[in-house]
């Protein structure tokens, strides 16, 4: 990209953040960030009224649906408010926000059309507090998905990632899960569709009030993962069709206006 600067919206998905909402919102660098959307999906605290009073756009699940239902929402409406560039930003304060520039560089470079801010790529995270356990079925499974996805990644498993417009005008993410596996549905679009996915290291940070998964959902996310890479398979191998996996511009061609010559 060159010339004026991409439209940069930030999106977070929000479930009981009020306790690290103001931190993540005050870190943000506001010079490169024309908007910040925040959907709550059904909390049981205040985390819509604080952002309300930040002044942010504002919308509420009428209960709650799933951190896959969250990002549906989230990407629609950074769409509809004009994002070139959409920055997911979890509001945990997990993820460092005042790496921004740094998560969007590759896509206004032109050299990338999604970001990923990895975890993995730089100091050892469980010496920053990632569980030993995590770590491990975190390498397993990134291990697993480059070798189907034929990627060199060095992590799937991040909240800190950005996509450039047209990546997600183009994949099908309504049908993808509601739940977490929605973030590895989502990768799986973008790598069918053959999109450029780069990586920049992000440090992260592990206390109290940052959410986390327990083991068991981490186990039940984990085996999710494998079956979306085994359907996956399948469908590059033409024994099953994924209607998820089709880009929806791609569906389609203008054939040019044909008014003119009907009328003349």
């Amino acid at each position: 990209m060159s010339g004026k600067r991409p439209k940069v919206v930030v999106v977070m998905p929000a479930y009981n953040a009020e306790r690290t909402l103001h931190m993540t919102y005050e870190a943000l660098p506001r010079e490169v960030v024309d908007l910040v959307i925040v959907v709550d999906d059904g909390s049981r605290d205040d985390t819509a009224r604080l952002a309300r009073e930040l002044g942010l756009e504002v919308f509420m699940h009428n209960r709650n649906y799933g951190y896959g239902a969250n990002q549906k929402t989230c990407y629609r409406e950074a769409l509809k408010a004009g994002a070139e560039i959409v920055v997911m930003v979890h509001p945990d304060y997990q993820y460092d926000p005042t790496l921004l520039p740094e998560i969007i560089k590759p896509i206004e470079d032109g050299q990338a059309d999604v970001v990923l801010g990895s975890r993995l790529m730089g100091k050892n995270p469980m010496q920053q507090g990632m569980p030993w356990w995590k770590y491990i079925s975190n390498r397993f499974l990134t291990k697993a998905e480059n070798s189907v996805f034929g990627l060199d990644l060095s992590e799937y498993h991040t909240g800190y990632r950005a996509f450039r417009r047209d990546v997600l005008e183009s994949v099908n993410f309504a049908m993808n899960s509601d739940k977490f596996i929605f973030d590895q549905e989502i990768l799986a679009q973008v790598v069918n569709l053959k999109f450029r996915i780069t990586e920049v290291p992000v440090p992260t940070r592990y206390f109290a009030e940052a959410s986390s998964a327990s083991f068991v959902a981490s186990c039940r996310y984990g085996l999710s993962i494998l079956w979306l890479l085994l359907r996956y398979l399948l469908h590059r191998s033409g024994m099953v069709h994924l209607r998820a996996l089709d880009s929806l511009e791609r569906r389609y061609r203008n054939v040019g206006d044909n008014t003119a010559s009907r009328l003349s």
